[in-house]
C-alpha cells in the first residue's frame, strides 16, 4: 500500500466569523437597456424564459461567461439586457442570491415583479 509524504494538517477555524462583511449590490442600468426579471421557464441549451420588470416575458440567452460557471434554477432572480433590435429578446447579465433578492425586494426595487 502507498504511504503518504505529507501529513495532512487541519486548519482551525478562525474566530472573524462575528465580523461581517458587505457587498454592494449590483442594479441594472437603464441607460444599458438593463432591467430585474424572474426566471419562469428553462428552455434548455442556454436559454430560458422570464417575466421582465415591465411585464413582458422575454426569451432570455445565457452568455458563454455564464454559462457553466453560474447555474439558473425557476423563480431566480436576474439582471437582463434587452436586444435594441428585437424587444422580445434579451441577454441575462447577472444572478442574484436569495438573500439579495430578499433585500431588494425589502428595499422596494423589485416592484412589478411576481415575487
Amino acid at each position: 500500500m502507498r504511504q503518504r509524504r505529507f501529513k495532512r494538517t487541519h486548519r482551525k477555524k478562525s474566530n472573524n466569523d462575528a465580523e461581517q462583511t458587505f457587498r454592494k449590490i449590483r442594479m441594472p442600468d437603464p441607460q444599458e437597456h438593463e432591467q430585474f426579471a424572474i426566471i419562469t421557464k428553462l428552455l434548455g441549451t442556454n436559454k430560458v424564459q422570464a417575466i421582465c420588470q415591465d411585464g413582458k416575458e422575454r426569451k432570455c440567452r445565457i452568455p458563454g461567461r455564464m454559462k457553466k460557471r453560474i447555474w439558473l434554477r425557476e423563480g431566480d432572480l436576474v439582471t437582463v439586457k434587452v436586444w435594441d433590435f428585437q424587444p422580445d429578446k434579451a441577454d441575462v447579465v447577472w444572478r442574484y442570491s436569495s438573500t439579495e433578492k430578499f433585500y431588494l425586494a425589502r428595499k422596494g426595487a423589485l416592484e412589478g415583479l411576481p415575487i
